[in-house]
């Protein structure tokens, strides 16, 4: 095959790709165990939406043997980045490092309209706790005022974009800022202490969220936590890596280390599965950075989901017991970065009267993806509309997530699907502290 003419730009993304991802595409044997993991292969078709042809691309442009916007750029975004196919790989190939080379890669080439919407979002709103805040803010104002409910009636929204409008009607009722634990706060654990906990409240869960973070302390707490809630930190980055943007994903990472590690916790806590696996490959992120390398390996080490948390120092004190047939959606990062996969049935199960059942493709990815929801929504609603089988033949009256997306995601499936009179989606954080009577 001949190597497309290339300007300097694009020689210099192919050096760039080589110097980032090439050892890894040659690791691929292309045995296509991971075909029947991959969300987008089953509901496309191609070998082009499959991690095995996505591979191979990338190891083609790195070569130079095809054009970053034409061949590559399509492929790379219209991958959710579950990572289902890292589980599946028999040989470990690191495909998570592989697409997030790539994305840098064709970051370049994204349409400007698109990079309006990026900066907008991951450099001018994400990386700022205040900013975040005044948001969650208005949209609680939006909410209570009546607001969203002419909104919804004139079908504004959808006019304007169909992807918008499912998000807005997932979003849970935001509470009020003044019950929101303050920055610099320390929690102290009800009766003994047991581990100092540093919390790591995030971007969305901070801000609209809260009530579940607010939860979560309080959980923490009863089962022996003192818990800290460090100054300074900032979004995880998780999003920026997953866009390309490595720069302000590593920056962020620094920030968030330096106001972490200042604090003298056993153990970092975060309840969301894309931040925790963001905050679990710092180490990766900063390897090659000499004065950072070492805190940041010290920091992964000591990252861990709420569920690890709670099923260490449980049982939890329950006291109602929880009606109702409930299943359980994993967190595509939780599960396959992380590798964090009974912790939260363990503790769903030992909550008094319960009925659990488990989910055919529970594994499977929800189509949430981070925003892929929004940049792809027909494609992200294709993945969502097998999910809602799978639901329903659970007969489930709760499906429990742990991450913000996959819950909102599955809020869109409910809506769509006319299901929101007897399904609901619910954090594992909220089921647990239901079942301990907070509210």
């Amino acid at each position: 095959m001949n190597a497309p003419a290339t300007s300097n730009k694009a020689n210099g993304a192919v050096q760039q790709l080589h110097t980032d991802a090439y050892d890894w595409t040659n690791q691929c044997v292309k045995c296509g165990y991971c075909l029947p993991a991959c969300p987008t292969y089953e509901s496309m078709g191609m070998e082009s939406a499959s991690p095995r042809g996505r591979i191979n691309l990338v190891k083609l442009a790195a070569e130079g043997k095809i054009d970053f916007q034409k061949d590559l750029s399509g492929p790379i975004e219209l991958c959710l980045g579950c990572r289902a196919c890292e589980t599946a790989c028999p040989v470990g190939v690191p495909y998570g490092h592989i697409l997030e080379a790539a994305k840098e890669a064709i970051a370049p080439y994204t349409p400007k309209k698109m990079k309006k919407f990026k900066k907008l979002a991951l450099v001018h709103l994400f990386p700022y706790p205040e900013r975040m805040t005044l948001l969650g803010n208005g949209v609680m104002l939006y909410q209570k005022s009546g607001l969203s409910k002419l909104v919804r009636s004139s079908n504004l929204l959808k006019k304007i974009s169909p992807a918008l409008a499912h998000l807005e009607q997932a979003l849970p009722p935001i509470e009020s800022s003044s019950k929101r634990f303050k920055p610099g706060t320390v929690i102290p654990a009800k009766g003994e202490t047991r581990l100092r906990a540093a919390f790591f409240t995030g971007c969305i869960m901070d801000s609209m969220m809260s009530r579940i973070n607010r939860l979560t302390i309080e959980l923490l707490t009863l089962v022996g936590c003192e818990v800290v809630l460090p100054a300074n930190q900032s979004c995880c980055g998780a999003l920026h890596s997953h866009q390309g943007e490595a720069m302000q994903a590593k920056a962020l990472a620094k920030r968030n280390i330096q106001a972490f590690m200042q604090i003298d916790a056993d153990v970092i806590v975060n309840n969301a599965g894309g931040c925790g696996a963001s905050l679990q490959e710092y180490e990766q992120l900063l390897a090659d950075d000499r004065e950072w390398a070492g805190a940041a390996m010290e920091f992964s080490k000591k990252s861990q989901d709420i569920s690890q948390i709670l099923h260490h120092l449980g049982p939890l004190p329950f006291t109602e017991e929880y009606r109702g047939i409930v299943t359980f959606q994993d967190s595509c990062h939780l599960r396959n970065v992380q590798k964090v996969q009974k912790e939260p049935r363990l503790l769903l199960q030992s909550i008094p009267g319960i009925i659990y059942v488990e989910m055919e493709g529970y594994d499977r990815c929800c189509g949430s993806g981070g925003i892929y929801n929004l940049l792809h929504f027909e494609e992200s609603m294709k993945i969502l509309d097998g999910k809602m089988n799978d639901l329903k033949k659970t007969m489930a009256t709760t499906i429990v997530t742990v991450n913000p997306g996959c819950q909102m995601q599955m809020n869109i499936g409910i809506q769509k699907d006319g299901s929101a009179n007897h399904i609901k989606s619910m954090h594992l954080v909220e089921v647990l502290a239901k079942a301990c009577g907070l509210k």
